[in-house]
């Protein structure tokens, strides 16, 4: 990261860290399905400052993240990678940033990869203590939560029927998983309203998995929830906050809202 008066600049140092940053958060759910389902044969490695892993086929996580940022994506490196997912009978998936430059796309290109995603990274630096504000109660999950913070983060993809069975997994997985943190907002009562992630890598804090209950939707939950996790990454020594999201969205509208910034858009290529 690059800065000049407080300024935050997106260069490929940044990158670095926000790739790795993502990469070693997917990294520890895979560990974490490989201890809770070992005949899955869920898996990890590193090539060359590259992170792959296999979460089963078809899984959103089986993919690499940071090629060609850490070191330039040779041959060697590109066959070692592909080896690993195919020896697995996985689809090849890069998730990719700009910065790697554009000699690496025409690689890819050239391979036989394309093009099948996009997303936006933002970022925003924690620099100065967050004033509380009026509005639900966040804290911590802890582990007799386990069933509720599940049930109310599957809740909010109630209207995506189709994902319900795929987000229970996925949320099942991210509270077992030690590295992440289980954030939960509640009404007056008690009730849970919404939840969210949160990993903490080297200085930077990934926020994920943001979903709130259609009954207590425009609430200020998840406002609350984003203060209160940026909060607690600043206090425990982040300086840099970094989010996902699907370009030009709901979400990317919110987060700019709430002085996050784009650091730029990351393309998945499948071979």
């Amino acid at each position: 990261m690059t800065t000049t008066q407080g300024q935050l600049f997106m260069d490929r140092s940044l990158a670095r860290r926000l790739e790795r940053a993502e990469g070693a958060a997917n990294a520890a759910m895979v560990t974490t399905r490989a201890r809770l389902n070992p005949a899955l044969g869920a898996a990890w490695i590193e090539v060359d400052g590259t992170y792959a892993m296999f979460d089963g086929p078809g899984s959103p996580m089986t993919q690499s993240f940071g090629l060609g940022i850490f070191a330039e994506a040779t041959d060697a490196a590109l066959d070692q990678l592909e080896a690993f997912f195919r020896g697995r009978a996985a689809e090849v998936h890069h998730e990719t940033s700009p910065l790697a430059g554009a000699a690496l796309f025409a690689k890819l290109a050239n391979r036989g990869y394309r093009p099948i995603e996009v997303s936006t990274v933002l970022v925003q630096p924690l620099l100065e203590p967050r004033e509380a504000k009026a509005g639900p109660r966040v804290r911590i999950a802890v582990e007799a939560d386990r069933e509720r913070w599940i049930d109310t983060a599957v809740a909010g993809w109630a209207e995506q029927p189709q994902y319900i069975d795929f987000m229970r997994d996925l949320t099942s997985l991210t509270f077992a998983n030690p590295d992440t943190l289980k954030f939960i907002a509640e009404d007056e009562h008690g009730e849970p309203m919404a939840t969210g992630g949160l990993v903490l890598h080297e200085g930077v804090a990934l926020l994920a998995g943001a979903s709130t209950a259609p009954k207590h939707r425009s609430r200020g939950a998840q406002g609350a929830l984003l203060a209160a996790r940026l909060e607690h990454a600043r206090r425990a020594g982040c300086d840099l906050a970094m989010m996902a999201t699907e370009p030009g969205s709901a979400s990317q509208r919110n987060a700019e809202r709430s002085a996050f910034r784009v650091a730029y858009s990351r393309t998945k290529w499948a071979l």
